[in-house]
């Protein structure tokens, strides 16, 4: 992999902290941009989209707790009890806002299926275990009040991009006791872009931010705990993601099985056009996603 185009070359007698990566190249491939020239264009597109889905398609925003980060616009679909996909916001689990992410609603709504994106606090703010905390938490206040916004309590499925994706993976594995849910809430998942085993994240530059003792480490990694995992998961990167992006993408629905509904590996698209792909109502992943949610029960 440290050979892959794109990485850093190692020089003969670099130390390799990781498979076959010195620590350059485990750097380079966790660093989506060094894949992505155009990544901040994309991501710009997003937030075009989403202004003008914003200002067209209906929707009401809540607050699912107590912080003024933990809130939601929810985009209602036209059938009442509809299933509803909560979807989780990527940016290194330090930036992004949901209005970023409006774009994905029509597609789904068109489809039948109701949309929340989340809000939530950053790492920085209050470290990655209180996220997973509030991304819970926002599932058990949907579940709450799920009648009241018109969506079927017992058909929520989950999406999310790059750490968005992680913080997906781990909701879906994890047990809702001393929450006000049943275990089998999460009716399925659509994870893109994602990672899923936190150990080569944290020896890589990402370390730099991101503090967590190994125990929170393994809690937090959803590859550990797939014994755990609530509904089918749909796994997608693109073929010009980071080779550390494909390979988590790849180990994670192997581990999987035949609880992996599908896996896509999307042709020409690089991390940041991988989340496109799922607006796209004629793209195999967007139809895989409707699918899953329109028929799972």
């Amino acid at each position: 992999m440290s050979g892959a185009p794109g990485l850093p070359k190692a020089v003969a007698g670099d130390a390799l902290v990781f498979l076959d990566y010195t620590q350059a190249t485990l750097d380079a491939a966790y660093d989506q941009l060094h894949y992505a020239p155009n990544g901040l264009d994309v991501v710009a597109a997003y937030n075009e989209r989403s202004t003008e889905v914003r200002k067209k398609l209906p929707y009401t925003t809540h607050s699912y707790g107590a912080s003024v980060d933990e809130t939601l616009d929810f985009f209602p679909a036209a059938q009442k009890s509809s299933p509803l996909c909560v979807f989780i916001h990527g940016g290194e689990w330090r930036m992004g806002n949901k209005e970023m992410y409006s774009f994905l609603a029509p597609t789904l709504v068109d489809a039948g299926i109701s949309v929340a994106v989340l809000d939530f606090s950053t790492i920085s703010s209050v470290g990655m275990p209180r996220m997973a905390e509030q991304v819970a938490g926002a599932v058990e206040w949907i579940f709450q009040n799920s009648r009241s916004l018109g969506a079927d309590p017992r058909r929520i499925f989950l999406a999310g991009h790059s750490s968005g994706a992680h913080l997906a993976a781990v909701t879906a594995t994890r047990d809702w006791k001393g929450r006000r849910l049943p275990q089998g809430v999460i009716k399925g998942t659509v994870c893109l872009g994602g990672m899923f085993d936190l150990y080569p994240v944290l020896l890589s530059y990402r370390r730099g931010y991101i503090a967590l003792t190994a125990k929170e480490r393994d809690a937090l990694s959803p590859s550990l705990h797939l014994d755990s995992l609530s509904g089918p998961l749909i796994v997608a990167y693109g073929s010009e993601e980071t080779p550390e992006f494909q390979r988590q993408s790849v180990a994670f629905a192997a581990a999987l099985r035949d609880r992996a509904r599908r896996m896509h590996k999307v042709q020409g698209a690089n991390h940041f056009e991988v989340l496109l792909e799922l607006a796209d109502a004629s793209t195999p992943l967007a139809k895989s996603a409707i699918e899953l949610m329109l028929n799972q029960r």
